[in-house]
């Protein structure tokens, strides 16, 4: 007969080395999770340097006006061959011309909603400039126009803020894979921090700008698994990028503290967050922690929250 205590004795020792392990992975954790917070507080005070973008092939979305033409223009700059890509085809030939001035660059009429057209554009891009190493998505970003005025619909809303990424992505990602980098940016309204949504009806807009926050983040996650050189940069947008013509229309509680700022202002802030690799961040930078915040505080304190910050839209 088989005594039972020599049969404890070994399911003891089982268990006090499960508790071990578990004590010394809980403990790594901890001295990861502070590791990585003094890294990200010294950061902040010590920003990272400016990697060079020499010899980027950089494909635009909405480089026709607004933010996306300014990330165009001051890309060529950098010295980046720029595909500027954007349904007016006008509006994109204007901007080609200006980029030209001081770099590379060619223009793409193309609706992004159509996966075929997206595919067979960007294969003329690939044949023309090369593989693609930087997806920058600049268009189905709210504007101040947008929110003050009727929003388009629902089914155009989501296509082009949310559908057009996969189909991009569908046939960008191969030439990343092929060319053994890349950097994809996306770009959301501020209202997608915590998935409210502006006033007015215009749930679609903030419905599809938290899409978009959590297409990057899936993207960012897949990619690191796949130990992939693809970089991903999620990032939240003032809605109130804006040129003075329009800034009288829009409606600010604390006028000195959320004030507009120019496009060539924004698109700036963001190359420099790019260059710098950030997974995630805001422009301006502080909003990104505001909408932390409001994910975190209870309900009731967090509308007392917007209610203050009020200026037309809502922030979270």
């Amino acid at each position: 007969m088989v005594n039972s205590k020599s049969i404890e004795r070994p399911t003891m020792l089982l268990r006090i080395y499960s508790l071990v392990v578990l004590a010394l992975d809980l403990l790594m954790l901890f001295i990861g999770i502070w590791f990585a917070i003094i890294v990200a507080l010294f950061r902040t005070l010590r920003p990272p340097p400016l990697k060079s973008l020499q010899g980027e092939v950089a494909l635009v979305i909405g480089a026709g006006r607004g933010v996306g033409r300014e990330i165009a223009l001051q890309l060529s700059q950098l010295n980046v061959t720029v595909a500027c890509m954007d349904i007016d085809a006008d509006m994109c030939e204007a901007t080609t011309r200006r980029a030209r001035q001081s770099g590379t660059a060619s223009s793409y009429v193309c609706d992004v909603t159509n996966r075929d057209q997206v595919a067979e554009v960007v294969e003329k891009i690939r044949s023309d400039m090369g593989e693609i190493t930087m997806l920058l998505h600049c268009c189905g970003v709210p504007s101040p126009r947008a929110l003050i005025h009727d929003p388009p619909e629902i089914r155009q809303t989501m296509d082009v803020s949310v559908l057009s990424h996969f189909w991009l992505l569908d046939s960008v990602l191969p030439c990343m894979q092929r060319a053994g980098r890349g950097h994809i940016v996306a770009l959301s309204s501020v209202a997608g921090l915590s998935g409210g949504a502006t006033r007015g009806g215009r749930v679609p807009l903030s419905t599809a700008q938290f899409a978009v926050q959590g297409l990057a983040e899936s993207l960012h996650t897949e990619l690191r698994h796949t130990n992939s050189n693809i970089l991903v940069t999620l990032i939240h947008v003032y809605p109130f990028i804006v040129g003075a013509e329009v800034a009288k229309d829009i409606r600010l509680r604390i006028p000195s503290y959320f004030g507009t700022m120019p496009a060539a202002e924004a698109a700036k802030q963001i190359l420099d967050g790019v260059r710098r690799n950030y997974a995630e961040f805001s422009v301006p930078g502080y909003l990104l922690y505001l909408g932390h915040i409001l994910r975190i505080l209870p309900k009731k304190a967090s509308f007392m929250l917007r209610d203050l910050l009020d200026t037309g839209v809502d922030f979270g």
